[in-house]
C-alpha cells in the first residue's frame, strides 16, 4: 500500500526535497505552504500527476491545518506521516523584532507543529503512523537574543512530549535537528554566513526519508545533522 504523507512548508527548502524524495520512491504527497503560487510552480516542477496533493493554507492557523489533513484524509483514505516543516526566522536579536513578527514566529514555529500533531493523531494511530519535527540546531544551544532558537527549544520539547503521549500506540515521533542548510530560510538573513559549511535541502529529505523508512517496531527519535566543520 502506498504511502500517505503530508508536509507543512513544502514548497521549498527541505519541505519541498523531502517531497520529491518520497514520491521518488512512490509515496503520495501532499504539501502546504502560504503561496498558492509557489506552490503551483513547485507541482509544475515535480510533475507527480495525482500523486501529488497541493494545498494553500497557514501552518500556524488551526482552520487551515485541519482542513489540509481532511482533505489529505478524503483523497487518500489514510494518513501514514506528518512532517512538522514549516518555519522561519526573523533577522536581528528579539531587541530588534517587531512585537507582531514576534507573534507570528512564535505561532508558526511551535503552535504550528502542535495543531498538525492535533488534528493528524487519530489517522496516525489508525495507521501506526510517524511525525517527524524539524528543528535545528538553534534548538540544543543558545544564541544571544535569539528568538528563533527560543522556538526551537520549544520545538524539541514538543517532540519529546508527543513521543511519551502516543508511544503507547506504536506511532513514531522522530525530531531532525539540522545545522546550517541552504535555502530560502536565509534569504531574508542576507544569505548564509560567509565561509560557514553549509548541508543542501537534499542531504536533510534524505535524512528524514531514513526516518520515515525504519520497518515496523523501530523508532528513530532524535537525529541532529551539521555540516562537517561547523563547530556550533
Amino acid at each position: 500500500m502506498e504511502r500517505v504523507t503530508l508536509i507543512t512548508g513544502g514548497s521549498s527548502g527541505i519541505g519541498a526535497a523531502t517531497a520529491r524524495a518520497l514520491l521518488e520512491q512512490g509515496d503520495l504527497v501532499a504539501v502546504t505552504g502560504r503561496d498558492a503560487g509557489r506552490l503551483a510552480a513547485f507541482a509544475a516542477s515535480v510533475d507527480a500527476g495525482e500523486r501529488l496533493l497541493t494545498i494553500a493554507g497557514d501552518a500556524a492557523d488551526e482552520n487551515d491545518v485541519a482542513s489540509a489533513v481532511r482533505q489529505v484524509a478524503e483523497r487518500w483514505g489514510r494518513l501514514d506521516t506528518v512532517i512538522a516543516n514549516a518555519g522561519y526566522s526573523l533577522p536581528g536579536t528579539l531587541e530588534d523584532h517587531d512585537p507582531q513578527a514576534m507573534r507570528a514566529m512564535i505561532l508558526t514555529n511551535v503552535l504550528g507543529p502542535a495543531l498538525l500533531v492535533r488534528e493528524a493523531l487519530p489517522h496516525l494511530r489508525e495507521s501506526k503512523g510517524r511525525i517527524v519535527v524539524i528543528g535545528s540546531v538553534a534548538g540544543i544551544r543558545n544564541t544571544p537574543g535569539n528568538l528563533y532558537s527560543v522556538t526551537k527549544w520549544a520545538a524539541h520539547a514538543l517532540v519529546e512530549n508527543v513521543r511519551q503521549l502516543v508511544a503507547k500506540d506504536s506511532v513514531g515521533v522522530t525530531l531532525v535537528a539540522p545545522g546550517v542548510v541552504d535555502t530560502p530560510f536565509w534569504n531574508e538573513r542576507g544569505g548564509t554566513p560567509e565561509a560557514t559549511p553549509t548541508l543542501t535541502a537534499e542531504q536533510i529529505a534524505t535524512v528524514i526519508v531514513f526516518a520515515v523508512n525504519q520497518p515496523e517496531g523501530v523508532d528513530v527519535n532524535q537525529l541532529v545533522v551539521r555540516p562537517s566543520g561547523q563547530f556550533g
